[in-house]
């Protein structure tokens, strides 16, 4: 598999099982120096068992998201606009050959009232997932502009969506370039897992069997001028040490051709979906605590990145991972194709077990009794702080003023306009909170701000 060294990854592995307590607080001070970390740094990290120890590297990660991102947390919702797929992922609900599901593609009207379902809900970023195969009549990519361009035609009141990510089939440049030319985001693919002979086992047949087609899917991206991308590994699938260096190995690659590293990483484990026998008993199970620190080395390991969680994982374990460097995280999610507003009888199948149950109202409020301000925002794109130019306000942590006040600012909007009135109550003492932790100068932007929001304006931002 192209980028990744298999034997250097096993060589790390081997040689790095002690670490003394005098060397794991070298690294973690690199780390809170906001320092990327190298391979043989973060397979150290990687070792560590002694509970005291975990908890330092917990504290560290913990201490780099907020030097980085400060308490704000982004909130988003995939939308599936269909699970027609001719990949044989062993591991996926969605695989060509499993006949026990309902197949269905949305159309453009369907996409349309899916957004606006989840416009009426408050959410304003919308994860567009698609299978990899597209509806007959249409090609993918035709398929993909044409799905991206319903959802921004959506509208409910004051609210549109505010971007649009997409996940979808490795293209071509060309293709890549029109997609960018739709408006998007980031293009978020996942290698799935990064150890070659394990790659070949889960996917069969189909494209997806190809692993350097794959990997080089970013790069194609890429030159085609999209600069916001997003990767990550399914943690089941092989060992999570070896996944884990196996990212960071696509990561330095990314760095070292681009100069910029992903914008986001996702971190999903393989929960159950139906009609996969593989599933139900993954081949390399990851514990909670071995999945924890996965996340928190991640966080030390490229400090810059958004790191994403879905709600494959218990509402209780996402609460926890918001402190170990969780920047991301999925809200209300339905993984089925019209799955938002379908009766569940006629339902198309689902890709898979949803673990968070809790509605985006209720996630909203957890997040602002732990004190992360939830946020909608969606500036960067719109600034042009992508790419590199968002790399150097990140990797210094001088993204995080300008993260905070769009929180605010999208949180008001939120709070206005959807959330129940517990919320509301607490929602505007958390606003008041903060803003009188800002100077004088931006107390004043904000003021502006929010008497646009009361106003009727949307969408503005710093």
């Amino acid at each position: 598999m192209k980028y990744i060294n298999d034997e250097k990854i096993n060589n790390l592995l081997v040689g790095s099982a002690k670490l003394d307590s005098s060397h794991l607080d070298i690294i973690l001070n690199k780390a809170k120096a906001l320092k990327r970390l190298t391979l043989e740094e973060s397979a150290l990290l990687l070792s560590v068992s002694k509970p005291l120890d975990v908890q330092k590297i917990f504290a560290a990660a913990s201490f780099v998201k907020d030097a980085i991102y400060g308490r704000r947390v982004v909130l988003f919702a995939p939308l599936y606009i269909s699970n027609l797929c001719a990949n044989t992922c062993l591991y996926c609900a969605f695989k060509s050959d499993n006949d026990l599901i309902k197949r269905k593609a949305l159309t453009a009207s369907e996409i349309k009232s899916q957004t606006e379902w989840l416009l009426n809900r408050g959410h304003k970023r919308i994860l567009m997932v698609c299978g990899e195969q597209a509806p007959k009549g249409k090609s993918d990519i035709s398929y993909y502009l044409e799905a991206v361009k319903a959802i921004y035609e959506a509208q409910i009141g004051k609210n549109k969506i505010k971007r649009v990510n997409v996940n979808c089939a490795p293209l071509g440049v060309d293709e890549f370039k029109q997609l960018k030319s739709s408006g998007i985001g980031t293009y978020q693919i996942f290698q799935e897992t990064y150890h070659d002979q394990t790659y070949r086992l889960m996917h069969p047949a189909g494209t997806k069997s190809d692993p350097d087609n794959r990997i080089t899917a970013p790069d194609r991206a890429f030159k085609a001028g999209i600069d916001d991308i997003g990767i990550g590994a399914l943690f089941g699938l092989y060992d999570y040490r070896f996944e884990t260096l196996g990212l960071l190995s696509h990561i330095e690659h990314l760095e070292k051709e681009f100069n910029v590293g992903p914008h986001t990483i996702s971190v999903p484990r393989i929960e159950p979906a139906e009609g996969s026998e593989l599933s139900l008993h993954p081949p390399h199970r990851i514990s909670d605590d071995e999945f924890k620190k996965v996340v928190a080395i991640l966080r030390l390991s490229v400090p810059y990145t958004g790191i994403i969680m879905s709600t494959r994982e218990s509402a209780l374990l996402r609460d926890e991972l918001l402190s170990l460097g969780v920047s991301q995280v999925s809200a209300e999610s339905n993984t089925s194709p019209g799955g938002y507003s379908a009766d569940s009888r006629k339902q198309a199948a689902s890709q898979f077990s949803v673990g968070d149950q809790r509605s985006l109202d209720e996630i909203v409020a957890t997040l602002i009794n732990h004190d992360y301000i939830p946020s909608f925002c969606a500036a960067c794109y719109r600034m042009e702080r992508t790419g590199e130019a968002f790399m150097q306000l990140a990797k210094p942590g001088t993204i995080k003023g300008k993260c905070s006040m769009n929180a605010l600012i999208t949180l008001q909007e939120y709070l206005d306009d959807f959330a129940s009135s517990a919320v509301k109550a607490e929602g505007y003492k958390m606003i008041s909170r903060y803003f009188k932790q800002l100077d004088a100068a931006d107390q004043d932007k904000l003021k502006l701000f929010f008497a646009h929001v009361v106003q009727g304006r949307r969408d503005e931002y710093v």
